[in-house]
């Protein structure tokens, strides 16, 4: 069985204990067993209102969303980001244990909008030649960010790519609009991969996303978005979700799994980390207040 139909079977079975909710939502102009009926509870309640405010306020897209909701797909990784990370956008404690837990250089976290997480990012300006800068949607976005400071004063930005059940066959996605918009980036001189394959070779999923998150780190550096002079560029996937991690779609991309594919083409392989969503947030067990959210997200994601 795949990873993708355990979390569905599970998430089925959940139903009533977690949720209260009957399923059978409408997705994609059908109803589906692993869809909420009311979707708003697919986020976890102790942060439910503030994220759809935030997402209204900063004009951030719904995946699958209708009318300034969320999803009620319960396999959505963009819920699944939300529901693991929200809660940490006004606590300055507990964005520095995450961000020191991944980079034991940091001294403390730093406020991106107003607050220490900012969702669906995509940097101040236009950096890749996008030209459409709706956030979540139809542009090269980031599900969340954050900065941390060293203790010389350096500020850092980590690029946050939440993956859930995610996976992906061979589909070459090179077209010549897209070509014309990265390929320079890809080659040029200071870029960040090592062009020891072609240009197309990064046009396949999940590569291709990588490849433009990739950019767009290294081009907030380069332009001093938000002050930071460096990056690390984060791919948060479960550990059974082998069909994403065991499948290298890009037959010019050579490791035993994507991660160790993705690092083979990077200048700076210590840029790119690789984390499971437990190990992501593992020091806040720890501290205080998080004893409600570790037991949501636990039940719902981690049994």
């Amino acid at each position: 069985m795949s990873y993708r139909e355990d979390q569905r079977k599970k998430a089925i079975f959940k139903m009533e204990s977690v949720f209260k909710d009957p399923g059978n939502g409408m997705f994609f102009g059908k109803k589906r067993d692993f869809v909420l009926s009311e979707p708003i509870i697919n986020l976890w309640e102790g942060i439910r209102y503030d994220s759809i405010d935030y997402f209204k306020q900063n004009k951030i897209t719904w995946w699958n969303g209708a009318d300034e909701e969320p999803t009620g797909h319960l396999l959505s990784s963009q819920i699944a980001c939300i529901n693991h990370l929200y809660f940490i956008r006004q606590r300055k404690d507990l964005a520095t244990a995450v961000l020191m837990n991944i980079d034991s250089s940091i001294e403390t976290a730093e406020l991106v909008d107003d607050g220490y997480i900012e969702f669906e990012f995509v940097g101040k300006k236009d950096y890749l030649n996008e030209v459409n800068r709706t956030r979540g949607a139809n542009c090269t976005s980031v599900d969340a960010v954050m900065i941390g400071k060293n203790k010389r004063g350096q500020r850092k930005l980590f690029l946050i790519e939440w993956k859930y059940t995610e996976e992906y066959t061979v589909d070459d996605k090179y077209t010549n609009p897209r070509a014309i918009r990265y390929d320079d980036l890809i080659c040029a001189e200071d870029s960040p991969f090592l062009n020891a394959v072609s240009p197309a070779a990064y046009y396949y999923e999940p590569f291709y996303q990588l490849m433009r998150q990739t950019l767009l780190g290294w081009q907030c550096v380069k332009n001093g978005d938000h002050d930071v002079s460096d990056y690390l560029h984060i791919h948060v996937v479960p550990k059974e979700n082998k069909e994403l991690r065991d499948r290298v779609t890009s037959s010019e991309l050579k490791g035993n799994d994507i991660h160790d594919a993705w690092r083979g083409v990077l200048k700076d392989p210590s840029k790119f980390l690789a984390i499971t969503p437990q190990e992501m947030i593992l020091p806040l067990k720890e501290l205080k207040d998080t004893k409600s959210i570790l037991y949501y997200l636990n039940m719902r994601y981690w049994q």
